[in-house]
């Protein structure tokens, strides 16, 4: 994985809103503002490049509806060949390295198996995400919208993801050897551990990524039993963001789930079930404690960026932080395996 090289004059105007967004996303600023550049990115890619610029002559760019004063601003000075005023701010002030440390891992990272589109409660349709995967040097991704409890995220029933795995098809086909897109999902665990989808659906996916979001706060050891139940089922592959904390955030703040971690891992090694090092600044879970607990019992690793975005794909670099400081063999983390020893490992037998 690889940061992406400031954008110089002249540019694109698409590419220039797209990079603007990026960085809003990647600098975790606020969704509207995100959204505006997102949402000029998808009205200029319905004009031709000939109306575009005829727009900027008569300066009428402002009445199509979706632009605004800013991304008018970038859309204006990249026709007239300028780098925008905006776009540069945005590199300079945020275009820097995520975290310090943890390049050599960041770098061997080449996968992701956790992240969401605008399926579920992701900012973005999946090709985007596809493209921002490829430009930051990604071989690989593993889509993995949420499943049908979730509301609130509008969660995938089974149908949806009948439809979406049709669509990933056309998209990986359309892709050629540059790029592997992945089908998965990320499973709810119930409350007695069952699996939040019908077994035929899950069965027909590339990769299970099951994460607890419900009852946070159930006793210790129901917890337990609930999460080894699923990392047991044979169609689990990754365990996410195991504790559920929150350290920071909109969200506010969070205490980790109370369960028997060594139990747990246990599972983990015993079932070949990844643990993810969730990469979310917000979640930065399992805390670094428990990454020792799980290399020490065994355990492979996931290094996910838990995406919701673009510029969201690029924080794999903090969980590669993590790993490489906490002494993660390169070789148990399972996002730096090729598409092809992925998607073997991940299938059952």
């Amino acid at each position: 994985m690889r940061s992406l090289e400031p954008l110089q004059a002249p540019v694109d105007p698409i590419e220039a809103l797209r990079r603007v967004g990026f960085l809003l996303e990647r600098s975790r600023q606020h969704s509207r503002r995100v959204e505006a550049f997102r949402g000029a990115v998808k009205v200029l890619r319905g004009l031709d490049e000939g109306e575009v610029a005829q727009r900027v002559e008569a300066g009428t760019i402002t009445e199509l509806a979706g632009i605004g004063k800013s991304t008018a601003g970038v859309i204006e000075q990249a026709v007239r060949g300028e780098l925008p005023a905006y776009l540069a701010t945005q590199q300079e002030e945020h275009g820097g390295p995520l975290v310090e440390g943890g390049e050599d891992y960041a770098e061997a990272i080449i996968g992701d198996c956790h992240l969401h589109s605008d399926w579920s409660d992701g900012g973005s349709p999946i090709d985007e995400m596809v493209l921002t995967a490829v430009e930051l040097g990604q071989e690989w991704m593993v889509l993995t919208d949420h499943s049908p409890r979730l509301r609130v995220a509008n969660g995938l029933t089974a149908a949806r993801l009948e439809q979406q795995l049709e669509l990933l098809e056309r998209i990986d086909a359309s892709l050629g050897d540059a790029f592997t897109l992945l089908s998965g999902i990320e499973v709810d665990i119930l409350d007695d551990g069952g699996l939040d989808q019908t077994p035929e659906m899950l069965g027909r996916l590339d990769l299970v990524t099951a994460s607890v979001h419900s009852k946070l706060k159930m006793a210790k050891e129901p917890m337990t039993r609930r999460m080894v139940a699923a990392v047991a089922n044979p169609r689990v592959n990754v365990l996410g963001h195991c504790t559920g904390r929150l350290v920071t955030g909109s969200r506010g703040t969070r205490p980790q789930s109370e369960f028997d971690a060594r139990a747990v891992f246990e599972a983990c090694a015993e079932h070949d079930v990844a643990v993810e090092i969730n990469s979310r600044p917000e979640r930065c879970d399992p805390p670094d404690e428990l990454i020792e607990l799980a290399l020490e019992i065994g355990c492979l690793f996931a290094v996910d960026s838990d995406a919701h975005a673009p510029g969201q794909l690029e924080m794999k670099a903090y969980g590669a932080e993590r790993a490489q400081r906490l002494g993660v063999p390169l070789e148990r983390i399972i996002t730096t395996w090729d598409a092809q020893r992925l998607r073997d490992w991940a299938r059952p037998a």
